[in-house]
């Protein structure tokens, strides 16, 4: 019986043993198998991060891509009107051609007629008049000037010498007469009369236009172009008074 008990108990002692070496074998099986399951589990939570980031890049893009696709289309239209612009301004510029065409000649027409006229008439500040005309002439040969802006400064000369025919002015110089200049103060009432009368107010002259020559003045019209002379430089109130019309005919 002793045998068979000691027989027995080694038994049990042997299964004893085998079963805690079984148990924990299985407790690093299942240690080894939580620690795989952690790796995977960040493994996934790593996949997943990166794939949210991928996400939202790629939806960055397309909503970049909407963006150009809507820039791209808002340039397509800028572009198009800008060349609508730029074929109106040709058709304006091909018009302009065309206009010039005609405006030009009759711009130098216009100087030509203006200086014939200013050679032509008494001989009132006519040095000044014609450095006037000499400056058109150069005005038009500049290609920096717009041909509106040499326009207006033709029909600006013109204006200047219908001021001429509606003024009274008195302006000094020198004159001419029996072989020798003299100081004298001018005066013109428009178109008129032109006189002259020196300095020390001993002589007159008055202009002759039909002749073209300076003709001396009765002592008696002195007095008359010395008021004149007054009233232009406003020394004097405008009143009536003698001219002489004679040196018109």
């Amino acid at each position: 019986m002793s045998l068979v008990a000691s027989a027995l108990a080694g038994s049990f002692a042997l299964a004893g043993s085998a079963a805690a070496t079984d148990l924990k074998d299985l407790h690093q099986a299942n240690n080894q198998i939580q620690r795989a399951a952690v790796q995977s589990q960040e493994k996934i939570n790593t996949i997943y991060e990166q794939a949210q980031e991928l996400l939202g890049e790629y939806r960055v893009v397309v909503d970049q891509t909407d963006n150009l696709k809507v820039y791209n289309d808002f340039l397509a239209t800028l572009v198009a009107d800008q060349q609508r612009q730029i074929n109106s301004v040709q058709r304006q510029i091909d018009g302009l051609e065309k206009t010039n065409q005609g405006t030009v000649p009759l711009m130098f027409r216009m100087i030509d007629s203006l200086e014939q006229f200013i050679k032509a008439d008494i001989p009132l500040r006519t040095e000044r008049r014609l450095e006037r005309i000499e400056r058109l002439r150069e005005l038009m040969a500049r290609s920096d000037v717009q041909r509106s802006e040499q326009f207006r400064q033709i029909l600006e000369a013109y204006e200047i010498e219908m001021g001429y025919g509606s003024e009274l002015a008195a302006f000094q110089g020198t004159l001419t007469t029996g072989g020798s200049e003299i100081t004298v103060d001018y005066v013109h009432l428009g178109r008129l009369s032109l006189m002259a009368i020196a300095l020390d107010g001993s002589a007159g002259w008055v202009f002759n236009k039909s002749t073209g020559e300076w003709v001396s003045l009765d002592a008696s019209y002195l007095p008359s172009v010395g008021n004149f002379i007054k009233m232009a430089r406003r020394e004097a109130t405008l009143e009536m008074d003698r001219v002489p019309l004679f040196a018109a005919e």
